[in-house]
């Protein structure tokens, strides 16, 4: 065998591994520029309402009714859907939010050019609902 493809099958066999034992490992971090985005539906009770008929629809399949990560359909993904009732989630800026759900990153789709910008900000207001 060719040294470099031992060097690739051990990398690959090692990532394979690590991912298993440690399911999410990698860290999903929006760039900074997203943490200032402004959200222009913030604090509006009927963006939330919205957000709540696209949740149901959109996301819960994987992140579950509650938001906890849980749904019938993330159950085999990896890295798992994220629980939006933790702080570490919660903590995040809302562009974060935004900026991830519009990106998207393998299992999770990218919205951009699904959803709307304002339903997109809706989203994100029905997100701050999960909050503790």
């Amino acid at each position: 065998m060719k040294p470099v493809f031992i060097v690739v099958l051990f990398v690959a066999t090692f990532s394979i591994s690590v991912s298993k034992a440690f399911p999410g490992y990698i860290e999903w971090i929006a760039p900074e520029t997203a943490k200032n985005l402004v959200n222009p539906l913030k604090g509006n009770s009927a963006a939330i309402l919205e957000g709540k008929k696209l949740f149901t629809q959109l996301c819960a399949v994987c992140h579950g009714d509650k938001g906890k990560g849980d749904g019938v359909g993330g159950a085999t993904l990896n890295p798992k859907p994220r629980n939006f009732t933790l702080d570490k989630t919660q903590n995040q800026a809302d562009g974060e939010f935004f900026w991830k759900m519009s990106e998207g990153r393998p299992p999770m789709a990218s919205y951009k050019t699904i959803l709307s910008t304002t339903q997109r900000w809706q989203l994100v207001n029905y997100l701050r609902t999960f909050k503790k």
